[in-house]
């Protein structure tokens, strides 16, 4: 979503508010808009929006945002997912990092895993956009068994 993009009124920017909490996004890339040489933009339309009302309408549509991505993780909270490990977790080379089907980051202790395996994760807590947990096994190949929590 893009903040600011010129001529957005305060009109256009509550309807993205709206859009956001009716949709209730997974996750999203939220920016101010910038002036980009060489596009339709900047060759077509005056960059009129001021730096303040853009960085303003940016922080509520992240704000907004983080609110609708911990309402989602939450969802998660008490059941077993599947977990493809992608690799260390970036805040500690003692947990995994991972995604569930639905692309959404679930990080969890290496015990005796690897890179590439796809696991069990039971989800005991969350943030706005990663799921925490403990894996409970590798994922099996039987299909009664592959579509866990999906």
């Amino acid at each position: 979503m893009i903040a600011g993009f010129p001529s957005e009124t305060e009109a256009d920017h509550q309807d993205t508010l709206t859009l956001m909490e009716y949709v209730k996004y997974d996750f999203g890339f939220m920016f101010a808009y910038s002036e980009r040489p060489g596009t339709m933009a900047a060759r077509k339309l005056a960059d009129d929006i001021p730096a303040e009302i853009k960085k303003r309408r940016l922080r509520e549509i992240i704000d907004l945002q983080q609110q609708h991505g911990l309402y989602r993780t939450r969802k998660h909270l008490g059941k077993v997912e599947e977990v493809l490990i992608e690799g260390p977790s970036k805040k500690s080379d003692q947990y995994w990092m991972g995604r569930n089907p639905q692309n959404t980051v679930v990080v969890f202790p290496k015990e005796q895993y690897k890179q590439g395996e796809f696991v069990n994760v039971s989800i005991k807590d969350c943030t706005s956009a990663t799921l925490i947990g403990e894996a409970v096994g590798l994922a099996s190949a039987d299909p009664k068994f592959t579509n866990i929590q999906r």
